[in-house]
């Protein structure tokens, strides 16, 4: 079966040029295939395109009438391409990310405006969750994961490390007391995050593959929940400093030092689905991030230790 735009571009050529045999010359195709195109769409629509002599080549009625059609097609056509062709060139359009919510709320929401200001032409579309999104599926053009990736077929950039850090509010601890080993933290209120497989609910893993059991009075799925809890003087919490460092600066937590350091969660990385040629806004933002959070990202700067 003969492809159908194929032939519309066969049917302007021979329009234009008036001669199956030059038509076929600006095409790439024999003049055996333009004839057969030709006989193709005059047997499909039930009409003749052209009448035919040994000295001349024009268009019938209804070969004017589909002309214009076809060529309004053919020139939506090119329009398509190179609006596709730009995209991999120009940032521009709309760009879907997906964040969890803290890092979301607290990092990226914050540089929007200075992204916007470099890069007019585009659209950011930013949906926080902590669930792991299907970006295929769900229609995402890239998302922002924590931790340790699980092997899949999307492609990743690291675009900055991710501390965590044991704190705790002046007043939890001018209370309760300060733990001074991670053995201390089974007599505290250690306040989990539900989502967490390293500094979960129930275990809390440090470095050297440490790891000891705790309990408390409030465990979340959401860090900034924790976080407010903390401040409150509810308890001790073990987070990401993306999520704490504002109050690790201004005193409403502190770092709790103990006898072995804290993990660090894996990393925090762009992920976008694999294409040969990803789209200029995704290879934009991607950029932009890197470059924002290199050489440290700005949360971790001038932490107290």
């Amino acid at each position: 079966m003969l492809d159908r735009l194929t032939s519309l571009e066969v049917f302007a050529k021979v329009a234009e040029i008036g001669s199956f045999s030059a038509a076929g010359r600006a095409v790439g195709l024999s003049q055996t295939m333009v004839t057969k195109h030709i006989a193709a769409l005059e047997e499909r629509l039930g009409i003749k395109l052209f009448h035919r002599t040994t000295r001349r080549l024009t268009l019938t009625e209804a070969g004017r009438g589909y002309l214009e059609s076809a060529q309004s097609i053919l020139s939506e056509m090119d329009a398509a391409d190179a609006a596709v062709a730009a995209d991999r060139f120009e940032p521009r359009g709309v760009l879907r990310v997906n964040a969890p919510v803290s890092f979301g709320a607290h990092q990226l929401a914050p540089l929007l405006s200075e992204f916007h200001a470099r890069y007019h032409q585009v659209q950011v579309d930013l949906g926080l969750n902590d669930r792991l999104v299907d970006l295929a599926e769900e229609g995402w053009d890239l998302a922002i994961r924590i931790g340790t990736l699980a092997s899949s077929s999307l492609i990743a950039r690291r675009i900055a490390p991710c501390r965590a850090v044991v704190c705790a509010a002046p007043s939890y601890l001018a209370a309760r007391g300060t733990p001074r080993t991670i053995d201390d933290l089974k007599a505290h209120d250690c306040m989990g995050y539900t989502l967490s497989r390293l500094v979960g609910a129930d275990i809390w893993t440090f470095a050297g593959d440490k790891a000891v059991k705790v309990a408390g009075s409030l465990r979340a799925n959401n860090g900034d929940a924790l976080r407010a809890a903390a401040v409150a003087g509810q308890g001790i919490i073990y987070q990401p400093t993306f999520v704490v460092a504002d109050d690790l600066r201004a005193g409403t937590l502190v770092p709790v030092a103990l006898d072995h350091p804290t993990v660090e969660f894996g990393g925090i990385y762009a992920v976008y689905l694999p294409e040969r040629n990803p789209p200029a806004k995704v290879r934009a933002f991607i950029d932009f991030l890197a470059g924002r959070f290199a050489p440290e990202p700005p949360w971790d700067r001038d932490l107290p230790r």
